[in-house]
Formats: C-alpha cells, sequence, structure tokens
C-alpha cells in the first residue's frame, strides 16, 4: 500500500480548522400567473453568503427564451430584514429600490417614461424585499405557535412603508408551515393578500402567492403570480454570480396578448 505523504494530513487539518467563510448558492424558481397557472418567466436567484449570513442577492428575471429582462441586487449588510436593493427592468424602464443610510432609508422609483421619485424615511423598524424572509425567520417561533404579528414593509412605489399583520395559516402539504402577509386594518380586506410557504425543517421559501414585485410589459400594474422555488438550491461559483451581475438586459414580452 502507498504511504500519503504527511502534507495531505496537514491539508486536510488547515481546511478543518478554516472552513470556506464564503458559499455561493443558485435557485431556479417558476413564476406562473396566479389564475391561469400558466408560466409567465423564470427567476434565477444567486445568493452569496458570508460566514453562513447571506451577504447578497442577485436575481436575474429571465423570459421563457432565457432573454435577461430585468434584474436585482439586494445587499444585506448589518440589517438582514432590512436591505438594500435596486430593480431595474428593461421592458418598461421601470426602476425601484431603497438605500440605507445613517439618516434613514432613501426610497426611490422611476415609472415607465418618467423622472425619478425618492423619499428618506427616518430610521426605524422596517422589512424591505428579500428581508421578508429573514424577518419570518426571526419570528419563526411565534408565528408557528398562531400568533400573529405586525410588520412594517417597504412599498417603493409608493415611497412610504405600510402596516402588515402576518399570521400562520395552512399550507396544505406535510412539511410545510405557510405564512398569510395582509395590510392592517380594515382595509386588508380589501386587497389581496400574499401567500408563502417554508420548508418546515429548513425554513427555506417554497413559493409565493400574491402581488410581485414585477409590473406588467407596460410597467403599469403589478403582476399577481405563484412562484415556486426549488427543494434544494445548488452550489455554484463566484464566477456564476458575476456573469450574472454583469449579462446584459434586453426586451421581451412575458404577459401574453
Amino acid at each position: 500500500m502507498s504511504r500519503i505523504p504527511a502534507t495531505f494530513f496537514v491539508l486536510l487539518l488547515s481546511l478543518a480548522a478554516h472552513p470556506a467563510k464564503c458559499m455561493v448558492q443558485e435557485e431556479i424558481a417558476t413564476a406562473r400567473d396566479l389564475e391561469s397557472r400558466n408560466v409567465l418567466f423564470k427567476e434565477q436567484h444567486i445568493v452569496r453568503f458570508s460566514e453562513g449570513e447571506p451577504e447578497e442577492r442577485l436575481v436575474i428575471y429571465r423570459c421563457l427564451d432565457g432573454k435577461a429582462f430585468a434584474r436585482k441586487r439586494v445587499r444585506y449588510a448589518d440589517i438582514p430584514s432590512a436591505p438594500s436593493f435596486q430593480l431595474e427592468d428593461a421592458r418598461s424602464g421601470y426602476r425601484e429600490g431603497a438605500e440605507r443610510t445613517p439618516s434613514g432609508t432613501r426610497v426611490s422609483w422611476t415609472a415607465p417614461g418618467g423622472s425619478e421619485a425618492s423619499m428618506l424615511l427616518p430610521a426605524g423598524d422596517v422589512v424591505a424585499d428579500a428581508g421578508f424572509d429573514e424577518w419570518v425567520r426571526g419570528a419563526w417561533d411565534p408565528l408557528t405557535q398562531g400568533q400573529t404579528l405586525p410588520m412594517r414593509f417597504l412599498v417603493p412605489s409608493r415611497l412610504r412603508a405600510y402596516d402588515f399583520d402576518v399570521a400562520s395559516i395552512d399550507s396544505g402539504s406535510p412539511g410545510l408551515r405557510a405564512f398569510r402577509l395582509r395590510l392592517g386594518g380594515w382595509f386588508g380586506w380589501l386587497v389581496p393578500a400574499i401567500r408563502v410557504a417554508y420548508d418546515a425543517e429548513t425554513k427555506r421559501l417554497r413559493w409565493f402567492e400574491g402581488l410581485s414585485n414585477l409590473r406588467d410589459d407596460s410597467g403599469e400594474s403589478p403582476m399577481q403570480v405563484r412562484i415556486d422555488f426549488p427543494p434544494q438550491p445548488t452550489l455554484v461559483d463566484q464566477q456564476t454570480f458575476d456573469v450574472a451581475s454583469d449579462e446584459s438586459l434586453t426586451t421581451c414580452t412575458v404577459l401574453p396578448a
């Protein structure tokens, strides 16, 4: 039997003592029309982790032929539930985002063919965009025990945050925990609720139903969609993140005529 060089064991011990600090995961989600269930587009989520915590998320929205028509960048920083983010949609020129500053959160949006509007919101306990997943994980125990919790969620196109109620609902599937996000007060009964479901063990998002942050092809109205995520993410390298980050956006039709 050949002898294994001692340097091999030194390498193994070094790797065990200093595990990889950075990890990149990819998920391909499928978005369908909420009523017809026809497939509309795909979402490529690439998340970079540092020390086990999400650092940056890149979402590429793709037509069914694979063309990228929109991109969103999410930077979590020190408050994962209130990340900074920017969304741009090449179909209509619609943009929206939020940037955390020492003075508060700068919220902005650009309507199709219009000028940018922005507002500086004072610092506070506000949840933004993909930070909702992190908020749910942090509130997991009281939510799954039946409590209804208040939450302020940022709506960039309105340049403000709204009060929502979040409560546990029946997921309809074993192994999943579902929650409903609804505007607080009587107005909540008039506006469609958002429903999400997470894996009961890993707390990973598995599906989303409701108003999307993407709008129709003209950029006028938010689409109502069902988005399904795979059971497990795939490990990828940093190059995958970099390539998607620099990919050119193009126009295409998401909603059939």
